[in-house]
C-alpha cells in the first residue's frame, strides 16, 4: 500500500481545494478553522419518498418481518379478546348481584315478566339480557373460569409479544448494521472532489449521527407501530361485532384526528429537516475550530469562534424547539379527542342498557375498545416526531449514498510491467482537465519524465501544481488526452494497481494512533522488521525514535501531538521509503524539517530515486537546483521548463520567482 492510499482524501494543496470548489472562500485544510461554517446544506428530499426507501431496505429481512407480523398478529388478536372476556366475568357478577334480589323459584322469562308487569321495564330489560337467575347468586366457578381464561390469554399475548420484540431488534440492527457498510464502501467510492467540496464535520455527521438516529427511531417505533395498527384493526373488527352503532360512534372522531396530525405533521417536518442540517453544520464548525484551537489562540480568534459558534448553536435550538413543540402537541390534542369519544360512547351505553338492548359487560368491553382504539392512535401520533426525526436523517444519508462516484475501473484493467521492470516513465499526452467545465484549468499539456529523472514542478499558487500530480493518481480525472505509466494508459488500470506503484509524501502529514512501528508499516503490511528498521534508518527516523523510552514501541495519539512536526514528516517519509515505489511522489515533503535534517534526506531521497522517476512540488527553490528538469506552471500551462541554470539565464518567469524568493530574503 502506498502513501497515496492513505492522503486519498486528505490534505492537498490550498489551489487544489480551491479550485475544486470553485474559488471559494473556504480552503480545505488551509483556511482558518472559522471559516465556511455557514454553507447552505442540499434540499432535502420529501417525506414519502425517503420513508418508502427506507422501508424497502428491510426486503432483504422480509421472512423474518413475515414471522414478527405473525407474532404480532397473535399477540394483538389475544390482547383484543381480553376485554371482551372480561366483559363476560362483569356479566357474571352483575347477574348474580340481579338474581339475589329476586325470588327465589321463577324462571328468568317470568321475573322479567313480573317487572314488566310492575311497570319496571329497564329491570325486566336486564334480567332477560344478563342470564339471571332468580334468587341465586354471583356463579364464582364460573367467574374463576373466565378470570384464569383472562391470565392465559393476557400471558400468552405476552410471550408472543416478548418474541416479537426479540426478532424485531435482530431485524433493525441487521438493516442499519448494513446501512453502515454501505455509507463506509460509498465513501471509499466517492470522488476527491466531494470531500474538497464539504467540511468534514458535516460528512462525519452523516455516517454518525444520522445513521445512529436512523437506528433510534426504528427501534423505537417500528415495534410500537406495528402493534398500535395492528390493535386499531382487532379492536375495530370487535367494535363493530359488539355494537355497530357505537363503532360508528366511535369511528366519527377518526378523521378528525387523522386530518390534526397530518396538519401538525406537516408543520413540524420541514422544523426536523433543518435541525439535522443545523447539527451536521454545527458539528462542521466543531470539528474545525478544536482542530485548529492553536491557530485560533495564536491569532486571538477566539471570540469570533465563539459567536459562530453560538449562532449555529441558536440556529439549532430554533429548529429544534420549533420540531418538538409543534410535534409535541399531536399527544395532547389526540387525548383531547380520545376524551370525547369516550364519553360519547360512556352516555350512549348507558342508555342502550338501561333500554335492555345491551349488557353491561358489553358496555364495559366497548369502553375498553374505544380506549385501546384510541390510544394506539395516540401512540402512533405521538411517535410521529421521531419517525419524522428518523427519516429526516435518513434523507441525508441517502443523500450521501445518492452522491455522483468516482468512474468505476476498467472491468479488465491493464497491468503493467511487473514491480521488478517497472521504470516509472510518466507521459501526458495533450492533457486537459478543469474542475468546472466554464473556468479550464490545464490546456493540451505534454510532457514526459523519463525513468532516473527528479522532475520539480513550481509556480505561484493556483497554478495546477498538485493538480498535475493528483491527475497522476488518478483523484481526479481527465477531461482529454491521456497519462501513461511505463507506456499503460492509467485510465486502464486500476486505482489500486495504479497507486500501489507511486510513493506519496505530502506537506500535510497524517498519522494514525499506534506506534510509530506501525505507522512506518502502514506503507507496506507484507514487510519484514528489519525491512521496517532499514526504511527507518534511510530516513534517518532512527536517530530521534532510539532517544525515546520506548523506541519503535512509542504510541502516537491520534493528532501526534507527541511528536514533533518534523519528526512526524520523517516517519511519513520513512513510510514512502518502505513502498519502494516506481514513482515518487513529493509535494513539500522536507518543509517542516530542519536545515541539516534536509540535507540528510535529500541523499536518501538521491539514492531511492534512482531509476525511478520523481516528481517534486516545491515552493523553496533552494531545494531543486539539483532536479533534472523544473516545470515552471502558470495558470495551468507549462510556460518553461528546463534544468536551473538554463532557466536562470532564460530570465523568464522562473527567473522572476527565484528573484523575488531571494531577494526578498536578502533585504
Amino acid at each position: 500500500m502506498s502513501e497515496a492510499t492513505e492522503d486519498d482524501a486528505r490534505g492537498q494543496d490550498a489551489e487544489t481545494a480551491e479550485a475544486a470548489r470553485g474559488m471559494a472562500t473556504q480552503r480545505r485544510g488551509g483556511g482558518p478553522p472559522w471559516a465556511g461554517a455557514g454553507q447552505p446544506a442540499e434540499k432535502a428530499s420529501h417525506f414519502v419518498p425517503s420513508a418508502t426507501r427506507l422501508a424497502g431496505r428491510l426486503r432483504i429481512e422480509r421472512l423474518g418481518v413475515w414471522v414478527v407480523l405473525a407474532l404480532g398478529v397473535l399477540s394483538v388478536a389475544l390482547n383484543v379478546i381480553g376485554p371482551w372476556l372480561l366483559g363476560r366475568a362483569t356479566d357474571v357478577v352483575f347477574a348474580g348481584v340481579i338474581g339475589r334480589q329476586l325470588p327465589e323459584g321463577l324462571t328468568p322469562a317470568e321475573a322479567a315478566a313480573r317487572a314488566r308487569a310492575d311497570g319496571d321495564s329497564t329491570v325486566a330489560g336486564v334480567i332477560e339480557n344478563h342470564d339471571v337467575v332468580p334468587g341465586a347468586g354471583v356463579d364464582f366457578s364460573a367467574l374463576g373460569s373466565v378470570l384464569l381464561a383472562v391470565v392465559a390469554v393476557y400471558l400468552f399475548a405476552s410471550v408472543l409479544g416478548y418474541g416479537q420484540g426479540y426478532l424485531l431488534n435482530g431485524i433493525v440492527q441487521r438493516t442499519v448494521y448494513r446501512l453502515r457498510e454501505d455509507a463506509e464502501a460509498k465513501l471509499n467510492r466517492l470522488p476527491l472532489a466531494y470531500f474538497d467540496g464539504r467540511q468534514r464535520g458535516e460528512v462525519l455527521s452523516r455516517v454518525t449521527n444520522d445513521i445512529d438516529n436512523v437506528s433510534t427511531s426504528l427501534q423505537q417505533t417500528m415495534s410500537q407501530l406495528l402493534t398500535s395498527l395492528l390493535t386499531v384493526v382487532g379492536v375495530l373488527v370487535m367494535m363493530v361485532v359488539i355494537s355497530p352503532l357505537l363503532a360508528l360512534i366511535a369511528l366519527l372522531t377518526v378523521p378528525l384526528s387523522v386530518l390534526l396530525t397530518r396538519a401538525i405533521a406537516k408543520r413540524s417536518q420541514k422544523h426536523f429537516v433543518a435541525q439535522w442540517r443545523h447539527t451536521g453544520a454545527l458539528n462542521g464548525q466543531i470539528e474545525e475550530s478544536f482542530t485548529g484551537h492553536e491557530l485560533v489562540r495564536v491569532f486571538g480568534r477566539r471570540r469570533e469562534v465563539e459567536e459562530t459558534f453560538r449562532q449555529k448553536n441558536d440556529e439549532l435550538l430554533e429548529s429544534s424547539f420549533g420540531a418538538q413543540f409543534i410535534s409535541g402537541l399531536i399527544m395532547p390534542s389526540m387525548m383531547f379527542i380520545g376524551n370525547l369519544n369516550y364519553v360519547a360512547v360512556a352516555v350512549v351505553g348507558g342508555l342502550r342498557v338501561a333500554s335492555g338492548s345491551m349488557s353491561l359487560g358489553d358496555v364495559q368491553a366497548f369502553i375498553q375498545y374505544s380506549r385501546q382504539f384510541t390510544q394506539p392512535l395516540t401512540q402512533v401520533a405521538s411517535m410521529a416526531n421521531v419517525v419524522q426525526s428518523g427519516v429526516a436523517s435518513a434523507e441525508r444519508v441517502f443523500q450521501l449514498l445518492d452522491a455522483p462516484e468516482q468512474s468505476p475501473d476498467p472491468a479488465v484493467p491493464a497491468v503493467p510491467a511487473v514491480p521488478a521492470s517497472r521504470r516509472g516513465r510518466v507521459a501526458f499526452e495533450h492533457v486537459a482537465f478543469s474542475y468546472r467545465p466554464d473556468a479550464p484549468l490545464i490546456r493540451d499539456l505534454s510532457l514526459v519524465a523519463e525513468p532516473g529523472q527528479t522532475v520539480a514542478i513550481v509556480g505561484p499558487t493556483g497554478a495546477g501544481k498538485t493538480t498535475l500530480v493528483n491527475l497522476i493518481m488518478r483523484f481526479y480525472e481527465i477531461g482529454a488526452g491521456r497519462i501513461t505509466l511505463d507506456g499503460v494508459d492509467t485510465a486502464t488500470m486500476s486505482r489500486a494497481e495504479l497507486r500501489s506503484a507511486v510513493g506519496m509524501v505530502l506537506q500535510d502529514t497524517w498519522l494514525f494512533g499506534g506506534t510509530i512501528f506501525d505507522n512506518i508499516a502502514y506503507g507496506n503490511p507484507r514487510a519484514t522488521r528489519e525491512q521496517v528498521l532499514e526504511a527507518a534508518r534511510a530516513t534517518y527516523v532512527d536517530r530521534f525514535v532510539q532517544s525515546l523510552p520506548d523506541g519503535y514501541d512509542t504510541v502516537i495519539d491520534e493528532e501526534a501531538s507527541n511528536v514533533s512536526a518534523g519528526e512526524k514528516q520523517l516517519i511519513t517519509i520513512a513510510r514512502a521509503f518502505l513502498v519502494d515505489p516506481a514513482l515518487l511522489i513529493l509535494d513539500e515533503a522536507t518543509s517542516s524539517v530542519d536545515t541539516r535534517t534536509e540535507l540528510l534526506l535529500q541523499k536518501a531521497m538521491a539514492a531511492l530515486r534512482t531509476d525511478r522517476t520523481s516528481f517534486v512540488i516545491a515552493h523553496r527553490l533552494s531545494t531543486i537546483r539539483d532536479a533534472d528538469l523544473i516545470l515552471v506552471m502558470e495558470d495551468g500551462a507549462i510556460v518553461e521548463q528546463g534544468r536551473h541554470d538554463e532557466l536562470l539565464a532564460a530570465q523568464g518567469a522562473y527567473f522572476r520567482l527565484y528573484d523575488a524568493q531571494f531577494a526578498g530574503a536578502q533585504t
